[in-house]
């Protein structure tokens, strides 16, 4: 066998699994054509609820691979039909809570956004009825997959649009394996920046079918689909007319602290599929304490010869990618996007600098003006998770960043998720809690005296400055004064040093 022989065209592949449909009797169509209601009706007589999944009818025996998991997400149900999976999706405006105090006015797939995951599998004959209930027309367009041209899903150039209360059919088999997408191809910038986007699982058949295609087979399998949005306080509706200043950034639609965990046994082979289908912002997703190699994109499996470790996997806009690692170290693991303008919750962006500015005298006069106020972020930004706890948010909004953790408030948000890794796990879809982590395991802190010690032990230390005493201040109540850091005892904030 040459290095070749393993090599094939789209051509070539369409063309086999043309020939192998009509071999089993199959309809081919060539194109999305409309449908009446009432065809729709009859193949699949009523929507089920997308969390509802029928017995594998198709797929390959039990345990040969591992459905996709969703976290705060569902997958699309489907019914065989003279041996044709058939799904409906159905366009329509949604109702999403991104989290606790944000709900927002979106558009999606059979009441959620994002749409359901599609699961099948290699060689599937799939048929999609897609019924529009937007106030504008529609269509998908299935992104990565190969498929006749007619069934491609752009607007005026493959196919007519999907008009408001049309149903069109679109029917194709799936000839390749990975993580591919679907989302409209009309007014992508209205429908995309509104959540009209899904992702698509293919695995291969068995092993038994093509042993040189054979892989490991993963314990849990996760699809995290990124996004991006701009959404001012107090509103409830995206603005889809925005290029480049985001302040909402989801998985699965979900803001941290409110993205569920992933929740894996010690020693599980672990794969998770990215998708960014975000109208602007490519995501380098970093997930703490592993090692992992990208094994997929949305053009299928990448070799094993051209896998290298990686910490950091960027995510590219209109792109999947499919990470996979063992999770041999327990406990509970950052999975996050490096901006770190991605890691906060409705953050402004058009603010003067005010690190290091010394505006005390300004804040109590404007104070006499407006009760209450005090200028923000003169020593930092790490206090604004705090101050959900005493000063109100406009309605329909969330703080800009932060989650009660086990030693206090995580210091992050938006496009953030944890990996909690437990050696003992029967319930998947439950919280295990926080990780226990063993005596003596976790960074405590030090008296002065020891780091002298060591350093002085060590290298020659530069003289330490003279240093004056210290006082800390409440931001809020000046008058409260302390020499050392805490809280203020009115209103629980930190206390900042007083210049």
């Amino acid at each position: 066998m040459t290095p070749n022989d393993n090599l094939f065209s789209r051509r070539s592949v369409m063309t086999r699994g043309a020939v192998a449909a009509m071999a089993g009797g199959a309809v081919l169509l060539h194109d999305a054509r409309r449908v009446s209601a009432q065809e729709a009706h009859d193949h699949h007589a009523h929507q089920p609820a997308p969390t509802t999944i029928p017995a594998r009818q198709t797929e390959p025996p039990e345990g040969e691979y591992t459905p996709v998991t969703v976290p705060d997400g569902a997958k699309l149900p489907w019914k065989l039909v003279d041996g044709v999976k058939v799904f409906h999706l159905v366009a329509e405006p949604c109702t999403r809570e991104f989290a606790p105090g944000l709900v927002v006015q979106t558009w999606g797939y059979n009441g959620l956004t994002h749409g359901p995951l599609i699961e099948a599998v290699e060689g599937d004959r799939c048929r999609f009825y897609v019924t529009n209930r937007l106030p504008e027309p529609t269509t998908i367009h299935w992104h990565g997959v190969l498929l006749p041209n007619g069934m491609d899903g752009v607007g005026g150039l493959t196919q007519p649009v999907i008009q408001p209360g049309e149903t069109f059919r679109y029917e194709f088999t799936f000839k390749q394996t990975g993580t591919m997408l679907y989302h409209p191809h009309f007014d992508e910038m209205t429908q995309i920046a509104l959540g009209m986007m899904g992702m698509i699982v293919v695995h291969p058949r068995a092993a038994r079918d093509a042993p040189d295609r054979a892989r490991p087979r993963a314990d849990r399998d996760f699809a995290l689909m990124l996004g991006e949005w701009r959404i001012d306080p107090g509103a409830a509706r995206p603005n889809p007319s925005e290029m480049s200043d985001f302040n909402v950034l989801t998985i699965n639609a979900r803001s941290f602290p409110a993205t569920s965990p992933l929740v894996v046994r010690l020693g599980q082979r672990v794969r998770i599929r990215f998708g960014n289908l975000g109208p602007m912002d490519h995501h380098p997703i970093h997930l703490h304490g592993y090692h992992f190699n990208v094994i997929g994109t949305d053009a299928g499996p990448i070799p094993e010869s051209a896998r290298v470790p990686q910490t950091t996997v960027l995510v590219p806009v209109g792109a999947t990618r499919d990470i996979e690692f063992v999770a041999d170290a327990p406990g509970d693991w950052a999975l996050h996007c490096h901006m770190t303008h991605h890691m906060m919750n409705q953050m402004g962006h058009d603010i003067p600098v005010t690190v290091g500015a010394d505006l005390r005298d300004i804040d109590e006069k404007v104070r006499a003006l407006l009760p209450g106020y005090m200028t923000m972020g003169t020593s930092g930004m790490g206090d604004m998770a705090q101050h959900g706890d005493h000063m109100p948010v406009p309605a329909n909004s969330i703080p800009m960043r932060g989650g009660r953790g086990p030693y206090g408030t995580i210091d992050m948000g938006g496009m953030v998720t944890v990996l909690k890794v437990r050696e003992n796990v029967e319930k998947f879809d439950e919280d295990p809690g926080w990780y226990d982590h063993p005596p003596g395991t976790v960074a405590w802190r030090v008296e002065s005296g020891e780091v002298n010690g060591v350093v002085g032990a060590g290298a020659a230390a530069s003289p330490s400055p003279a240093i004056a005493p210290v006082a800390y201040t409440c931001p809020m109540h000046p008058e409260v004064v302390s020499d050392r850091p805490g809280k203020c005892p009115k209103c629980g904030m930190r206390l900042v040093q007083r210049r």
